[in-house]
């Protein structure tokens, strides 16, 4: 896996530990299990962030920082992961979620879905709209995560075994 490359742009443990707005989480965020980068805090990290990147929710970084660190999975990871929903993905993520919804729940997908931003949408038409869109969230998000934890697992087990045999190789060409 590219451990150079993801430890070139996450913020280092320090940084994070010294932020004014983190000091709630105290002595938790000096736990070394939510910094390393090895294949399971990895892997719990692409679980944890692409499953609440699903959600909709307001404030998903700060969900998965928290459940990144009951699990021990790597916490820039798991925060870095939620950013794929922006506000550029999130309409067209949103609403797969609710397609995937109305297809699990025998519904019609409502073709002429538009969103606004305003009290009344929210109120009106959100309210028939939650129940598909939070069912599609939760599958996609955890089909998702299971799909992402499965990868990173075989990815990274095939990195270190082509790693043993090129160094395998280096010793028998010493000798």
């Amino acid at each position: 896996m590219p451990k150079k490359l993801i430890k070139r742009y996450i913020p280092t443990p320090d940084k994070i530990k010294n932020m004014k707005g983190l000091g709630f989480l105290g002595t938790l965020l000096h736990d070394p299990g939510i910094w390393h980068l090895h294949r399971h805090s990895v892997s719990k990290a692409f679980v944890i962030g692409l499953f609440w990147m699903a959600i909709p929710i307001p404030g998903q970084m700060l969900v998965a920082a928290l459940f990144a660190i009951f699990l021990r999975a790597n916490l820039p990871l798991s925060v870095a992961l939620c950013w794929i929903s922006n506000p550029l993905t999130m309409g067209p993520i949103f609403y797969f979620n609710y397609v995937v919804g109305t297809y699990i729940l025998g519904q019609d997908a409502s073709e002429d879905l538009t969103f606004e931003l305003s009290w009344h949408w929210i109120i009106n038409v959100l309210g028939d709209l939650w129940q598909p869109l939070y069912l599609g969230s939760v599958v996609v998000g955890l089909s998702l995560g299971a799909f992402a934890y499965f990868v990173i697992h075989v990815l990274w087990r095939r990195h270190v075994i082509k790693h043993w045999k090129e160094r395998s190789v280096i010793r028998k060409n010493r000798k």
